[in-house]
């Protein structure tokens, strides 16, 4: 089954840390992330009641780490995207919808939820493979970023075994870097690459590729490529290099 971190992205007050701690453990998760944190001290302390244990054992990594590390990540917001040609945060997911796509899952899936203020940056929200909003009511629609890690971690409660090994965070950031010369090589509108590639990277990231499938795109790319440089023998197959 798959690892769940949940990450905590700067979080400003250290009570929200402690009942972060506290509802995780209520459901059965114990690995706590914190990114560049608040203080934490006694009342961090009083608000994880029994789950101390889950706020002292909380790792503190940059945020590089967490993306490095993780086979699935997945940004949580409450600002939807409007329209999908502004793609940064479409397509969205709810928590029930999440908990049917990591569940077949072996590897890390870091959770990330942002600051009590703003959230999470556009840059970070860029980064992630999979994006999660909690749907509210347009009469109150913030919620308090415990409550936020509460609805997640009770929808996914009892996850059942994992079933499949999904590609490497390292071997999918070599796909995409593939993806952009590519997209180079067929002069693909210089204004147009980075939402491209952020596309690409939305629609691979819910996907959840295999190894195996990451090295078939491959090939497919590389295939591709000595057509390009080989226009004369494109009906000699057995000369197409099948791997780097």
């Amino acid at each position: 089954m798959p690892e769940v971190d949940i990450v905590l992205v700067e979080p400003l007050y250290e009570g929200n840390v402690g009942f972060a701690a506290r509802v995780m453990k209520n459901f059965g998760f114990t690995h706590l992330v914190l990114i560049n944190p608040c203080e934490l001290g006694n009342e961090a302390k009083a608000r994880a009641s029994h789950a101390r244990d889950v706020l002292e054992s909380a790792e503190q990594i940059n945020l590089d780490e967490v993306f490095e590390r993780s086979v699935v990540t997945i940004a949580t917001t409450g600002t939807l995207g409007k329209s999908v040609t502004n793609p940064m945060r479409m397509p969205f997911y709810s928590p029930a919808e999440i908990r049917d796509i990591i569940s077949p899952i072996q590897g890390r899936v870091s959770i990330l939820f942002g600051r009590e203020n703003w959230g999470l940056n556009n840059d970070e929200i860029s980064r992630a493979d999979i994006i999660c909003t909690i749907p509210t009511s347009e009469i109150y629609p913030i919620i308090n970023i415990s409550h936020a890690v509460g609805i997640i971690c009770y929808e996914l409660a009892h996850l059942p075994r994992g079933e499949y090994q999904l590609a490497s965070r390292r071997e999918m950031e070599y796909l995409f870097s593939h993806i952009g010369s590519f997209l180079d090589r067929i002069s693909h509108p210089p204004e147009k690459r980075a939402t491209t590639l952020l596309l690409v990277r939305r629609i691979l990231g819910r996907t959840l590729l295999t190894a195996r499938e990451a090295s078939t795109l491959h090939g497919l790319l590389r295939r591709t490529e000595w057509h390009f440089d080989n226009p004369e023998g494109s009906d000699k197959s057995d000369q197409v290099p099948q791997k780097e």
